[in-house]
């Protein structure tokens, strides 16, 4: 059964004046219909001295808020350590730095030894052959393969070194970066969570062969230096060459930059509908909408590979002329090499070991234009992280206040979406004490839930404040505010694992104790023990094998984990059957008896019973607020008006 609040009838009169609320008499001490501000204003206040709270097992002796015994003094002024995610980056670049130094060191020896070949070539031609000396051939030999091998040994150390590298850089920023995303999604659509993938094409930089080349390249001078001890004139071929091949890169630069960065962005939307298909696949499937959501995956799909082509055409001609001018640099040097052998400025040997050094020297700028893509991809990638990480609420130092009682106030709420004109919510303003019941009800719309989502802190108002115990929620520290706090969405959702992982959110630190009182306060435990394997039962990110109503109750069962001072609950019988419901009422009764302030949003006549207050939305404003019985009454006052003004 579900109740239908007709709000247009009294709209006509709710409009003339302020929305109508219940609130003591100044004079009586009864409650009485007042106007919202004359609530707000009338709403009890939070003195030094009444920061005592009751303990969740009902002990009445010198019990305080901070969960301190009397007499020992709470956690005042005791500030948390941040996780400080600005400094985890820094240490992982800082990480980074320190092994690329080492590499450097390797790849200076490593660059050395590349000339052991050349001047291998250049002995065999010019000594060994004109002194017909096998004890010179022999040792010289000798001496190159030592140098060989001992190139492909620091070769294969600094490869370590980068790999090694790239998964300490991962696994420094992979639990920052997690958890800055998430804590960025409340003002998004979650595509904060698409820069972990930014963190693994970090990895896959640091291990590449563009890597290798810009590693190489500032050792480009030393090769040139021997091909100019060589002969000058094989220097400046050299030299302009190189000149050229950096003028192709920026030009290659210029043409890509645009089409890998269009081709980045329709990849990053088809990857948003591939998520968005894998978690409503039983959607998809039960109403056919399988080549719908294809569709919507193929039409960014296509764009991005359109502009990958675009781009990787224009890099394929930048390389195709990088090689092109490589080779004929070679054949300058070779031809003109010779040309100079013939005049006697030169021997064959020297001809020969300069064409090998220029190709040494031009090889790091071929390999830097053909990954340049790659190269821009990780720029921007850790350009992401950085402002992620940085620009993060969680690098906010929070006073550790003491443990709430639950004590709600909310103040001119105002919520406006991004990227949107319309007004959701609109100057909602009440207060709860601690221990009282709230029932939000109202027409589909009327924004219910993202009131209930703002209370949490899930969602953040545009303007105003939500107040648990006085302080803003976006003050307290997170941490302490989770363990204080129950939420049960409209959308139940699981997490892969057991049914008493899930009702001790995930934590390796939840208690048994604590899982079965969370459950006996839920009223489930009953529930949970007709289960094959009780708590051990698991569940996949689904839900299966439980069914919805299941779902719902281990859902509320985790909102009220930790004996937490205020929980709101979403829905919290839409799936639930009568079982279902009269458990739910024993557990509305529980809260109630353990001080808990608790706020439903229903559509169901039976919670109402369980509320001490009932608050109606109407176009995202109060229509009304008071105590239960009295806005019960008024509605059904507006509903008989109703009924006669259509008879007459």
């Amino acid at each position: 059964m579900t109740i239908s609040y007709d709000v247009a009838d009294g709209q006509q009169a709710s409009r003339a004046s302020e929305p109508q609320v219940l609130g003591p008499d100044a004079k009586t001490g009864n409650e009485r219909l007042v106007g919202a501000k004359t609530a707000a204003a009338g709403a009890p206040t939070l003195k030094a001295g009444d920061v005592k709270a009751k303990p969740a097992d009902g002990r009445k002796s010198g019990w305080t808020g901070s969960g301190k015994a009397k007499g020992e003094k709470p956690e005042f002024h005791r500030r948390t350590t941040p996780p400080d995610l600005s400094k985890a980056l820094d240490n992982g670049v800082a990480a980074v730095r320190r092994n690329l130094l080492i590499v450097l060191l390797f790849s200076c020896v490593i660059n050395v030894l590349v000339l052991s070949i050349p001047v291998y070539l250049f002995q065999i031609s010019d000594r060994v052959l004109t002194s017909r000396s096998l004890d010179t051939l022999v040792m010289l030999t000798g001496v190159i393969i030592g140098a060989v091998l001992l190139q492909a040994a620091f070769d294969a150390i600094r490869r370590f070194i980068l790999m090694r590298t790239a998964v300490e850089l991962a696994s420094q920023l992979g639990s920052p970066i997690l958890a800055a995303a998430a804590r960025a999604s409340l003002n998004s659509n979650g595509k904060e969570y698409q820069i972990l993938n930014d963190l693994q094409q970090l990895r896959g930089f640091l291990v590449s062969g563009t890597m290798m080349a810009f590693l190489d390249g500032p050792f480009a001078p030393l090769f040139l230096v021997a091909i100019y001890l060589i002969h000058p004139h094989l220097g400046m071929i050299v030299g302009g060459t190189c000149v050229l091949l950096l003028v192709i890169a920026v030009i290659n630069q210029k043409i890509t930059s645009r089409h890998f960065s269009d081709a980045n962005q329709n990849q990053s939307k088809a990857n948003l509908h591939l998520d968005a298909m894998s978690r409503n696949s039983q959607i998809i499937n039960a109403l056919a909408m399988i080549p719908e959501a294809v569709h919507l995956w193929g039409r960014d799909t296509a764009a991005s590979l359109r502009a990958q082509v675009s781009a990787q055409d224009r890099n394929i001609v930048s390389a195709s002329i990088t090689k092109a001018v490589r080779l004929l640099t070679q054949v300058a040097m070779l031809g003109w090499g010779s040309f100079l052998a013939i005049q006697g400025e030169l021997t064959g040997g020297m001809v020969i070991a300069a064409s090998i050094i220029g190709g040494r020297a031009l090889a790091p700028i071929e390999g830097a234009i053909e990954g340049w893509n790659q190269y821009l991809l990780s720029r921007n990638s850790y350009g992401r992280i950085s402002t992620l990480l940085k620009s993060s609420p969680l690098n906010s130092e929070r006073l550790v206040l003491p443990k709430p009682q639950g004590r709600l106030d909310v103040e001119r709420l105002l919520y406006v979406p991004q990227g949107t004109k319309r007004v959701v919510l609109n100057s909602i303003t009440f207060s709860l004490k601690a221990g009282d019941s709230l029932a939000i009800i109202g027409n589909s719309g009327a924004g219910k839930t993202t009131l209930g989502k703002m209370l949490v802190g899930s969602i953040l108002p545009t303007s105003g404040a939500v107040r648990l115990d006085l302080m803003d929620l976006r003050n307290w520290n997170q941490r302490q505010l989770g363990e204080n706090i129950g939420y049960l969405p409209q959308d139940v959702q699981l997490f892969p694992g057991t049914i008493k992982q899930n009702i001790g959110r995930m934590r390796e630190d939840a208690s048994d104790e604590q899982i079965y009182e969370a459950a006996c306060l839920a009223d489930v435990h009953a529930m949970i023990s007709e289960l094959a394997h009780g708590y051990e039962t698991v569940v996949a990110a689904d839900g299966a094998p439980l069914s919805g109503g299941q779902k719902q109750r281990i859902a509320l069962a985790r909102a009220f984990f930790g004996n937490p001072r205020f929980v709101v609950l979403d829905e919290p019988n839409s799936n639930l059957d009568t079982n279902g419901d009269e458990a739910l009422a024993r557990a509305m009764a529980h809260a109630k008896a353990e001080g808990i302030t608790v706020v439903a949003i229903t559509q169901k006549p039976s919670l109402l019973k369980c509320v001490d207050r009932i608050l109606v939305l109407a176009d995202g404003s109060i229509s009304m607020f008071g105590a239960r019985n009295e806005v019960l009454e008024l509605l059904a006052d507006r509903k008989k008006q109703k009924a006669v003004q259509q008879q007459g």
